[in-house]
């Protein structure tokens, strides 16, 4: 089995709250930290200073691409940040846990 952190990133606490509650709902993540971050990014041709919302969701990775479509219907950026980073080794009871906790 392999598994994945997928992050995101919002202006919005309600629209990380409201990502966070539907893919733990339809168990397509098994559990996710928000944190609060400052940002600064490249945005339509000047740099863009921001306060964000950081989450970072774990799962399996064959679960990416449906976490991504529901992350990308409940966003309110015009080009989101998701993106998927492999575990390549972890605790193998932690491992069991996301496996056990998501969808088969």
């Amino acid at each position: 089995m392999e598994y994945c952190e997928i992050i995101t990133t919002t202006d919005d606490e309600k629209i990380a709250d409201s990502i966070i509650d539907k893919l733990l709902e339809k168990r397509l993540i098994s559990c996710a930290q928000k944190s609060e971050i400052k940002s600064k990014y490249y945005w339509k041709g000047t740099i863009e200073h921001s306060t964000e919302i950081k989450v970072c969701m774990k799962t399996k990775y064959s679960l990416y691409k449906e976490v991504e479509l529901e992350i990308h219907k409940l966003h309110n950026y015009e080009t989101p940040e998701i993106i998927c980073i492999q575990i390549k080794d972890g605790y193998e009871e932690y491992l069991n846990w996301i496996n056990d906790e998501t969808i088969k």
